[in-house]
């Protein structure tokens, strides 16, 4: 027989350990017969010496393949291929099976409502939905503060199972910042951590939302929020949006009407139109909830994100019944990858999402929590957020000028006070749907507007994405629509038939 080591070899120039390397090897030989049941190995100092490493690295790949069952070790005589190694030869239970990998064989009930495509990140240019630019995200100082968490204090505590709530560091400071930032009235006990808003809208809607209640949400609306709702059984009422925000009187008639449960707002910049509530409508909305008894679910998706420095405090500051559920996510603020966010209520009511939260997901990313945690007792995160809120100005300010001198014969739109996209109209001769299909050919994504509007109701219009490029970028995204608009061969492939 050979001697093992020249059936061994190591590579100490690729990424896969050496041990593993060598375990993997000698599995392999068991696999194949070379090396039989009982064959006495050679000792780890033995085989270390032929193969020129350190004898520490050949006893932890015997230590491997012992757990693994190929190996066993006989005191005082050596270490041996297993004796009793199980012979694997898989049979089909039904000779005539049919392959189930494309289709089930049991029925369920379709779900149109959550046809939806998910945008994948492809392109090298994007007027994306408002996202930020990861580029700027402190992920240094992140990737510091998760190590710090992953390594130091007691395993048990750290890496066990931890409060569904959330991290108790995290809501402490969470509850101070948003008291401070946003005028609320919090305590940790006031705080849900979540995966985001997402999240939010499926937890809200699961407890508090029964088959045929009635949701109000606007003309223009997000359809994250609405899928959710109408998995609940809910009904959608949609009442118009202005340049004033949601139109609280015609919320007033429908409640006269019909027993509302819930309306979903965004407060600080409308989504997708990016316009503000104005301050009176949000008083008017405050004192609707709390004569007719409904929910108000506010999502703050951006609210760090004003450019006029006079930003209006959320609803749930001014909130004095407990009618309102106040989301907000770290998804604006440093990147979507980064699923941290919180729901903020009365302290029955989050203590029951965080039941619900439990047979869901059990608990969060604890160590993301508390690095989250500490960037924001250090500042670090507040010293992010005035950083991008300057970039973020100046890339709205460059964008907005880039419409208005090269765009301006097909789109119109108003400067946005705050938020991360312009709320951008296309001329009615623009067919929406294609310009974005032979964007794509280009390479520069932007949305095709279709998910924002009613199936019955589409305004030609579409959310652009200024704060997550380079005002460089946002010159050839420009270059590239101008292009495919004022381009005789490409133009009529737009052009709607009157």
């Amino acid at each position: 027989m050979q001697p093992l080591s020249t059936l061994l070899t190591v590579d100490k120039t690729v990424r896969e350990p050496v041990y593993l390397q060598i375990s993997n090897q000698l599995m392999e030989l068991i696999k194949k017969g070379t090396l039989q049941a009982g064959h006495r190995l050679l000792s780890t100092r033995e085989l270390a010496e032929q193969l020129n490493i350190h004898r520490k690295t050949v006893v932890q790949s015997y230590d491997e393949l012992l757990a693994q069952g190929w190996l066993e070790s006989h005191a005082g005589s050596g270490t041996f291929v297993a004796t009793h190694l199980p012979e694997i030869k898989p049979q089909l239970l039904l000779k005539d099976a049919i392959n189930p990998a494309r289709t089930a064989g049991f029925t369920f009930k379709a779900t149109p409502h959550l046809n939806k495509d998910v945008v994948k990140p492809q392109f090298n240019l994007h007027l994306d939905d408002g996202f930020p630019d990861a580029r700027l995200a402190p992920l240094e100082e992140l990737s510091r503060a998760y190590r710090s968490q992953l390594l130091n204090g007691n395993p048990y505590l750290r890496l066990g199972y931890g409060d569904t709530q959330g991290s108790s560091w995290l809501r402490q400071e969470l509850s101070s910042y948003l008291n401070k930032t946003r005028g609320l009235k919090t305590t940790p006990e006031n705080i849900l951590i979540i995966r985001g808003a997402v999240m939010g809208a499926y937890l809200i809607s699961t407890s508090f939302l029964q088959s045929g209640d009635n949701v109000v949400v606007t003309t223009l609306s997000w359809v994250g929020g609405n899928m959710n709702f109408m998995q609940a059984g809910a009904n959608l009422i949609r009442i118009k949006v202005d340049e004033y925000g949601m139109d609280v009187d015609e919320l007033e008639q429908l409640c006269k009407k019909k027993t509302i449960r819930m309306v979903y707002v965004t407060s600080h910049h409308h989504y997708p139109t990016t316009v503000p509530l104005r301050a009176d409508r949000r008083i008017q909305l405050l004192r609707l909830a709390e004569k007719y008894g409904f929910i108000v679910f506010e999502d703050d998706y951006d609210y760090d994100f004003h450019y006029q420095s006079k930003p209006l405090l959320p609803l749930a500051s001014a909130d004095q019944r407990g009618m309102v559920l106040y989301c907000g996510s770290f998804t604006k603020t440093v990147s979507p990858a980064f699923r941290v966010g919180y729901m903020v209520g009365s302290e029955n009511v989050i203590q029951h999402l965080a039941k619900l939260r439990r047979i869901i997901d059990r608990q969060g990313d604890a160590m993301l929590e508390n690095a989250m945690a500490e960037l924001l007792q250090n500042g670090v995160i507040q010293k992010h957020l005035r950083k991008s809120l300057r970039l973020y100005r100046e890339r709205r300010d460059v964008f907005c000028e880039l419409l208005k001198n090269e765009l301006s014969d097909y789109v119109q739109f108003k400067v946005p006070d705050g938020g991360m996209a312009v709320w951008t109209t296309f001329d009615p001769k623009v067919n929406l749907v294609k310009l974005a299909q032979q964007a794509s050919q280009q390479l520069l994504y932007i949305s095709d507007g279709v998910w924002h509007h009613n199936d019955d109701q589409q305004a030609n219009a579409t959310r652009l994405g200024f704060a997550s490029s380079t005002p460089q970028e946002l010159q050839r995204c420009i270059e590239i629509l101008s292009e495919l608009l004022k381009h005789k061969q490409v133009k009529s492939a737009y052009l709607i038939k009157q």
